[in-house]
C-alpha cells in the first residue's frame, strides 16, 4: 500500500500550453518524445488535437486563443485572460515538476513568470525573435523563464549573455523534411510534365495577407505567363476563407485564364515540383529553403506598421533564409518595391540562371544540415534534466 502511494506521489506531471496549429504540431512530437523517457508521465495544459491525440489532458479549447491581428486579440482579450487566470489557478494549486509554454509568447510569458515566482520550473520552446527586432524584452523573458529552447544557431549566444539557461534543439521541419526533394516524382504525382516551368506562389496562411498581396501576385503571374512560355502556377492555400479571397481576386482582375492551379494545402507538394517560388516572409521562406527551391520573398503590411517596424529592426533583411545564411541569398522586395514588373524580373532571373540556382541550393543544404538536430529528442534530453529520475 505504501508503494502505491508512493508511485502515485511520484508520477511526473508536465504541464504544456500551446496556442496555435504550429505550437500544437511541436507539442504533440514533444510528448511522444517525452513519453520515451517517462513513460508514466502526466500531460496537461491546453493543446489541439494533435497534442490531445498523444495523451494531452487539454483544460481548455486551444481555438480561443489561436488569434490573429490587434482587433481580434483585442475581441477575445477577456476571454483569454480568464484562462490564464483559472489555468495558474489550477496549476498552482496541483503544481507540475515543469510547465512547457510552446511559443505563444504573448500568453505564454506571462503565464510563466506567475509560475516561476512562486517556485514552479518554467520552459519556454521557441524564442521569441529577438534577434530581428524588441530584444529588450530579453530582460522580461529572464524574469519568466528557467530555461529556453531556441530553434536557431543565432539565438542561444543572446540567451548566455543575459545569463539565461538555454539550449539549441534545432528546428523540426529540417527533422521532416527531406535532403533532397524529389522533383521528377512530384511533377509524375500532380501530373506536371516536366517541360513545363512551374512557378509556386505563396501568398500566405492569413486572411490579412492573402488580401495584401494577393492582386500583386496574380498581376505578377500575368507578366511572367506572357514572358516564360510553357508556365504553370500552383497557389497552395491553407483555408477556405484565403481561397476565396484568391478567387475572389481572380475574377475582379478577370485573370480566370491564367495558367494557374489552386491547391487545397499542399504547399510542400507544389514547392518540390516548382522551378522557383514567390513567397511571403515567414515560416514559408524556411519551409523553401529546406525544399531547396529557389525563391523572391516579398510582404506588405500598411505603412504605418512597416514605418515603425523598419526602425526597430535590427538586420537588414527579414526572410529567414537571408537571416541563418547572414546574407542576401535570395532578393527580398517589400512594400512599394514589391511591383508586379519588379517581382516578375527578379523570378525570370532565378529561372534563367541554373549557376545561380546551383549555389543557392548548396547554400540551403547546409541551413537544412545546421537545423537537422533531432530536435524533440534534444528538447526533450534538455528538459528530463529537471524531472525527477533523470537519465
Amino acid at each position: 500500500m505504501a508503494d502505491q502511494l508512493f508511485a502515485a506521489q511520484s508520477r511526473i506531471k508536465i504541464a504544456m500550453v500551446a496556442g496555435e496549429a504550429s505550437g500544437d504540431l511541436l507539442g504533440s512530437h514533444l510528448i511522444r518524445a517525452l513519453k520515451a523517457r517517462f513513460p508514466d508521465a502526466e500531460f496537461v495544459g491546453i493543446g489541439g488535437p494533435k497534442m490531445q491525440g498523444v495523451g494531452l489532458k487539454s483544460v481548455f479549447p486551444m481555438e480561443t486563443l489561436a488569434v490573429n491581428g490587434y482587433v481580434e486579440v483585442l475581441k477575445n482579450l477577456r476571454a483569454i485572460l480568464r484562462i490564464r487566470r483559472d489555468l495558474t489557478d489550477q496549476l498552482l494549486a496541483d503544481r507540475p515538476h515543469v510547465f512547457i509554454g510552446i511559443d505563444a509568447p504573448d500568453f505564454n510569458l506571462g503565464l510563466e513568470r506567475t509560475l516561476k515566482a512562486k517556485g514552479v520550473t518554467t520552459i519556454h520552446y521557441v524564442s521569441p525573435s529577438i534577434w530581428a527586432w524588441r530584444g529588450e524584452r530579453i530582460k522580461k523573458i529572464k524574469a519568466c523563464v528557467s530555461h529556453m529552447l531556441a530553434l536557431f544557431p543565432m539565438e542561444p549566444p543572446l540567451y548566455q549573455q543575459a545569463g539565461i539557461p538555454v539550449t539549441y534543439v534545432g528546428h523540426p521541419l529540417a527533422d521532416e523534411m527531406p535532403l533532397v526533394p524529389d522533383l521528377a516524382a512530384m511533377r509524375e504525382q500532380l501530373d506536371i510534365p516536366l517541360a513545363c516551368r512551374v512557378i509556386a506562389l505563396l501568398p500566405g496562411s492569413r486572411q490579412s495577407e492573402v488580401a495584401a498581396l494577393a492582386e500583386t501576385y496574380i498581376n505578377t503571374a500575368k507578366l511572367l505567363s506572357e514572358q516564360v512560355p510553357n508556365v504553370l502556377f500552383l497557389v497552395p492555400l491553407v483555408s477556405r476563407e484565403t481561397r476565396a479571397l484568391f478567387e475572389a481576386t481572380l475574377y475582379r482582375l478577370q485573370a480566370q485564364a491564367l495558367p494557374l492551379r489552386i491547391m487545397f494545402g499542399h504547399a510542400h507538394d507544389a514547392l518540390i515540383a516548382a522551378d522557383v517560388a514567390l513567397v511571403a516572409s515567414g515560416t514559408a521562406t524556411l519551409e523553401t529553403a529546406l525544399l531547396k527551391r529557389p525563391m523572391v520573398i516579398t510582404y506588405k503590411v500598411s505603412p504605418l506598421t512597416y514605418r515603425l517596424m523598419w526602425h526597430r529592426k535590427y538586420l537588414p533583411y527579414i526572410g529567414l533564409p537571408n537571416v541563418l545564411a547572414g546574407d542576401f541569398v535570395v532578393p527580398e522586395i517589400l512594400q512599394d518595391d514589391a511591383t508586379p514588373a519588379n517581382l516578375a524580373q527578379a523570378l525570370t532571373n532565378m529561372l534563367d540562371h541554373n549557376r545561380v540556382v546551383d549555389g543557392l541550393q548548396a547554400k540551403f543544404m547546409d541551413i537544412h544540415l545546421t537545423l537537422r538536430q533531432g530536435t524533440a529528442e534534444r528538447a526533450a534530453e534538455a528538459i528530463a534534466a529537471y524531472l525527477p529520475h533523470a537519465h
